[in-house]
Order: structure tokens, then sequence, then C-alpha cells
């Protein structure tokens, strides 16, 4: 059968190479190569016996675990479409996604499932549920538990031949504060974000090129940060496909010290973490109390910012250490390495395809600001919105396509690109998008409230805080406490705001729409 850029593709191929070959360590799980290929196979034999044809997508909602990456793994065992699930998301939320995604399979943790229940009715296409067990004691009727799935299913690798066509969605924030799932062919992924086989050099040439990596000496990458999230799946899918032993962090709230404990153990090379929110506590944890990190010679960042501050902060304990800060999104892939930042900028050194590009779509000039753009192995769109597609992807003159997401960007006379921000005003906290508009709708929702305006502050360990500005109706004036209590039912909670100040009304620029500028200044 020939071979192709499918992920199943390039895990069977590897398996085959090296099965012994240590893969996947999350808790206390740890699986081989070849260990890892078996349980995913058996996921895709029973999607498939349980109806999931090839291009149905299936939704994963579990924190991380190795289930997750067989599960995905599994479902391109069968040319179906894994989508992830945000496992902070409430009701609502995860209704959205699921409905809008058009998943007719879910395969998740007993206790976000529950949360699922809520809006089942509201989820036509969803035929399939598939249980993880967490140690809730949540019904969900029709459910499968996953064991008792995997073991009535097959082992084998006896699937339909798969494509580098075969789709890859990852959901993001759109500009309407709802996700929207970048669409992408698992080829253009596979080249664009998981490192083409070869992260530190030339990506191979043809997928059979991958058995090489289970030749090579073994390494191991800790990954902390969530693998629902484009820089943690990144990163642990990288891992993979050049060989390394992946550890995934499982915990739910991230803790240093367990982190730097697990490190030790299993005798981590590169740790990837998400900005400051990490970053910060891991350099205070290693202030506190000695830990072995002889084994580390690099630390890797993405999701959000990773300030020069904070990293000075580890290098006062880690001064040999390599840092591999990336800029990456949804919509580009990874793009390249930060090279330092000045004035509160963040300056990269991007790859062959990413410039800056003006609204006619020409490469901008030294010094001049536009808008950072990707060609190449990009995205096909977002599912099921082509308007936003229009909005987001061009085709120029020459017949060039680009993806151009919103980062605003200056083209340096080095070559390198220095971001200045997203126009769509999204906020950053600790890895999590949020988008004004979302949280504004649901703070007008609350009876005291007249108008809103939400911003991203300033924040030292979270890159930015979600910080409200409420104008109150007449003879109220409802508290923080009161509107994030009225919230959590309807954001999740990395959503809610987290400062509040009341005014007397909201001012909005001459075409009425809201004033963000204004509205930052408020807080001084």
């Amino acid at each position: 059968m020939a071979r192709s850029y499918n992920l199943a593709d390039l895990l069977e191929i590897l398996a085959e190479a090296g099965p012994d070959r240590p893969a996947l360590v999350a808790g206390d799980v740890r699986l081989t190569c070849g260990e890892l290929n078996a349980r995913a196979s058996r996921v895709g034999h029973h999607l498939a016996e349980a109806g999931v044809q090839p291009g149905e997508h299936v939704a994963i909602l579990a924190w991380n675990r190795a289930e997750w990456i067989e599960s995905m793994i599994g479902a391109y065992k069968i040319r179906a479409v894994p989508i992830p699930v945000n496992y902070r998301y409430v009701a609502a939320e995860l209704r959205h996604v699921l409905y809008d995604s058009d998943s007719v399979a879910l395969i998740g943790e007993r206790s976000l499932l529950a949360r699922v229940e809520e809006v089942r009715d509201e989820l036509p296409k969803l035929r399939h549920v598939v249980v993880l067990e967490d140690g809730a004691a949540d019904e969900l009727p029709g459910a499968v538990p996953y064991e008792e799935a995997l073991a009535a299913a097959g082992a084998g690798d006896d699937f339909p031949e798969r494509s580098g066509d075969d789709r890859y969605i990852m959901y993001t924030g759109g500009t309407t504060g709802y996700p929207k799932g970048v669409e992408w062919r698992c080829e253009d992924i596979f080249f664009g974000a998981l490192g083409g086989g070869n992260s530190l050099g030339d990506p191979i040439t043809s997928p059979e090129q991958i058995a090489e990596n289970a030749d090579k000496p073994p390494m191991a990458v800790l990954d902390c940060a969530p693998v629902m999230h484009g820089a943690g799946q990144w990163v642990a899918f990288m891992g993979l496909f050049t060989g390394a032993k992946v550890v995934l962090y499982t915990d739910h709230a991230f803790d240093a010290a367990s982190a730097l404990d697990l490190l030790a153990a299993e005798g981590a090379n590169v740790m990837m973490i998400v900005g400051d929110a990490m970053a910060r506590p891991v350099a205070a944890q290693l202030a506190a109390r000695e830990h072995d990190t002889s084994s580390l010679f690099a630390v890797a960042s993405g999701g959000a910012p990773l300030t020069e501050a904070a990293k000075d902060g580890l290098k006062v304990h880690l001064p040999n250490v390599m840092f591999l800060d990336n800029y990456g999104a949804s919509e580009t892939g990874a793009c390249g390495p930060s090279v330092g930042g000045r004035e509160g900028t963040a300056r990269f050194l991007m790859k062959p395809g990413i410039t800056v590009l003006d609204d006619d779509l020409n490469p901008v000039r030294p010094g001049e600001i536009g808008k950072l753009a990707r060609s190449g192995h990009i995205p096909l769109g977002y599912y099921n919105d082509p308007a936003k597609t229009a909005s987001t992807f061009f085709t120029d003159a020459a017949g060039q396509r680009w993806s151009v997401p919103g980062d605003f960007a200056s083209l340096e006379a080095d070559g390198t690109i220095v971001l200045l921000g997203r126009g769509s005003l999204v906020i950053n906290t600790g890895g999590e998008k949020v988008y004004p508009e979302e949280v504004e709708v649901a703070l007008k929702d609350h009876p005291d409230v007249y108008d809103a305006i939400v911003v991203g502050l300033p924040d030292e360990r979270f890159g930015q805080r979600v910080a409200a500005v409420v104008a109150p109706r007449p003879g109220t004036s409802p508290t923080l406490e009161d509107l994030t209590g009225y919230c959590r039912d309807r954001l999740a909670g990395y959503k809610l705001p987290r400062q509040l100040t009341l005014v007397d009304e909201i001012q909005r620029t001459a075409v009425g729409k809201s004033d963000y500028k204004w509205a930052k200044s408020v807080f001084g």
C-alpha cells in the first residue's frame, strides 16, 4: 500500500521501523511506538464498526492523557477527522463547536461529557459517544466505555489507503468570538507545523523516510501544554514523528514543582511551556529548591508570549539551556523562532514563505507596517465558513495563495519580523485566546449592565488578563463578583473578567464602534 503524509501512515511507518522504541508517557501509562500504534488501530476499528465514515468528524474532549493521542491517530486510521475540543468550555460553548464541526462521534472524559449531556438534544448529528473514565460517576446513557471498545476491536493495520489530502482541523477563535475550525490538509500541517519529520533541519522528502528517525539517538520531550491546543499538540506530534519519547504533563493545573520532578524522572531534553504563565512559576521553583535539570538542553515555548524578563529569570538557574520561543497560529502554522524583542515588541526570524504584506498583497519595505502572511503549506480555510475564509486567505496577482490572519507586523532591515499585535483585539491569557465581543455579550445579559467593553491588560504571569469597563443601569452598582458569578455558566473560567471599572457611559468612536483605546486608558 502506498504511504502518504496522513498522520496515521507516518506513525505506522515508525512503528514498523522501531516497534520497541519509547513513544508516549502519560501518568502511569507508558507506550512503545508499536503499542501506541496498536491501540490507535483499535480505536480506528471501533469507530469504523460504529459507522464512522471517511471524512466524518470525531471530537475529542479530554485533559492530557495517552488516550487523547490514541484517539486522534485512531480517527486518522480510517480517514476520519479528529476535532480537538477545549475541556474548559461550558455547555453552550461545547454545543457550538460540536454542532459547527458536524461531529458524528465524541470521545471524552466522563465528567466532561456530563456537560455535553446538557445540550445533547441540540446535536442531531452526534450519534456515537465513547467514554474515558476519570473517576466521575455521571450517567451517560448509550456511551461506550473506551477500554471495552478497544478490547473488542482489532489491533491490525488493515485499513483502506489514506491520503495526504485527508483533513486536519483545529478550532480557534473568530472575530465574532465564536470558535472557527481552521481546516488543513494533513500534508500541509505536517510540513507547516509538525516539523516535517526533522524539526531542526531539512524536512523529509517522502513518507517512508520518516523510518530513519527510529534509528536516531533517543530524545525525550516534556509537553506541559494542553494537547487540545495547537502549541501543545504540535509539539507532541513533532516529538513523535522525530522519534522522541513524548511525556505529557497530566495534572489539571500546572504545578512547577511537579513538572520539574517529572522532567528529572523522565530525563527530558526539551521542556515545552506556555509563555510566562509557566515560565515564571518554573523560575520561582528553581530558586526555591534544587531540581535535577541535567538532562535539559532546551526550553520551548508557544501559545503565549515568553517575555525577555521571564527568560532572564530562567537563565539564572538554567544558564546553558537554549530557548526555542516560536511564533505560531492556527492559520499559519509554526512560523519561526524569537530573536529577542525591544520596547515590548517580539522579533522573529521567520521561515521562508513568511513575510509582511500591505493591503494589496505586496511585500512591505523595511520599516513599514503591514500584516504577517504565509504562503506554501497553509490551511484550506475555515470549516463551514466561506465568508471568514475569504477574509483571511487571499490569492495575489501572480497566483500565489496567502494566509493573512490579522497580525500586524513590521519588516526589519535584517529580514526579521516584529509582531505588533492582532487587529482582532484578541486577548491572550496564559495561552488561552479570549475574544472581547463574546465576553461583552455575556456581561450585557446581566440585568444591572447597560453597556460594556472588554480589553486585555498586561499581567506579569499570564501575559494579559481580561478587564471590563461597565456602564451600569441607573441605581445599580454591580460588583466584579456579581458579574463573574452571573457569567460563570455562560463562559469558560479563563474568559471571566479579573478586573472591573464602572463608568457613567461607554465611549465610542465617531462611527459608533466601541473605543478600545479609551477603555484601556480607563485603567490608567
